[in-house]
């Protein structure tokens, strides 16, 4: 009899089935366990490569001259908060409307409830907090989050990922690798008011845009400028942290975390048009989220290159021509 070996779906699956029924304190306690034997590891053998681009990155949002045992510190606790996320984002499903409204607190431009009750909002984001957390509020207190989510291999892995993402109230539209999905954005969020929710604190693709982030250019999207110029709609800068909490609302969030979600309106410029408007629009909103980033920077889940300094120039320069010679295949079809 041919045994079958379980997959990544498999275990997936297993994740999302089992996490929901364990105890929020073993849950907690599990999530920093990983994220601190990870953190030692690399510590002590240099072999998480994760972790080291992590630092990197930290010391570029830091603070100049943050010590090496401050970098230490942040990376660490940054490591607790990424698996934080993973746990949560595994226990979700079983966590009720109640206890995700109050783990939420919300320190809004006093302008966004005005612009969602008038048409679709744009929000650019970075990878911090639990964005899935952050979007399952969102569709409760503002509008039906529009997003998109890269198609995985397996299709099996990418289907769980939409249905929870869908289970918690959110319309996502699929992309598999090099697809454009720019038009579909835009029609979706033309027919109705949604919070259209981007994180965008990364494109490496010839699209990218290069953008001044602690003080050194880092490549983000252009998306969200792209999609409020050609809706005329509002563009917010949004970060999220966590906080602990502690007494009532503790009680009623069914959880010792609780995030904090900012978000800040930021004006289009006026007398520029085109794509200059829009490198100059996502310029200003990664203005915007440098100092929330900078002084959460344990929340900030980027432990890939983003910044020009630690990416391969040639590597680039090549993929930017596949791009290019596979959308003018593209158009020949």
């Amino acid at each position: 009899m041919r045994i079958r070996l379980p997959t990544v779906s498999d275990a997936y699956r297993l994740a999302w089935g089992v996490t929901r029924r364990l105890p929020a304190v073993l849950g907690y306690g599990l999530a920093h366990t990983v994220a601190d034997v990870l953190w030692v590891s690399h510590r002590l053998r240099r072999t998480t490569t994760g972790v080291g681009q992590l630092e990197r990155n930290l010391s570029r949002i830091l603070p100049p001259g943050t010590p090496p045992r401050e970098l230490h510190r942040v990376s660490r606790a940054g490591m607790r908060s990424y698996m934080r996320y993973f746990y949560e984002a595994f226990a979700l499903p079983g966590v009720t409307q109640d206890e995700i409204l109050a783990r939420v607190r919300a320190d809004l431009d006093p302008q966004l409830h005005e612009d969602v009750r008038t048409g679709s909002v744009v929000m650019a984001l970075p990878h911090m907090g639990n964005w899935d957390l952050l979007g399952a509020w969102a569709c409760r207190e503002l509008a039906t989050v529009l997003t998109v989510a890269e198609r995985l291999k397996p299709d099996d892995l990418f289907n769980q990922f939409v249905s929870f993402r869908e289970s918690l109230g959110m319309r996502i539209i699929g992309q598999a690798h090099g697809e454009k999905v720019f038009d579909r954005l835009l029609q979706t969020a033309s027919r109705g008011h949604y919070v259209v929710a981007l994180l965008a604190d990364r494109d490496l693709s010839s699209a990218g845009i290069t953008a001044r982030l602690g003080g050194a250019t880092a490549r983000v999207a252009a998306g969200p400028a792209a999609i409020a110029q050609r809706l005329g709609c509002p563009l917010y800068a949004v970060s999220i942290h966590y906080e602990p909490l502690a007494g009532e609302r503790r009680r009623r969030a069914g959880s010792p975390w609780g995030l904090v979600l900012t978000a800040r309106r930021v004006p289009a410029p006026q007398d520029l048009e085109g794509r200059e408007q829009v490198v100059a629009h996502t310029r200003a909103w990664v203005a915007a989220l440098e100092p929330l980033i900078a002084n959460h920077a344990q929340d900030w889940h980027m432990l890939q290159p983003v910044f020009d300094a630690d990416l391969d120039q040639e590597r680039l320069a090549r993929s930017h021509a596949r791009e290019q010679q596979d959308a003018r295949k593209h158009e020949e079809i």
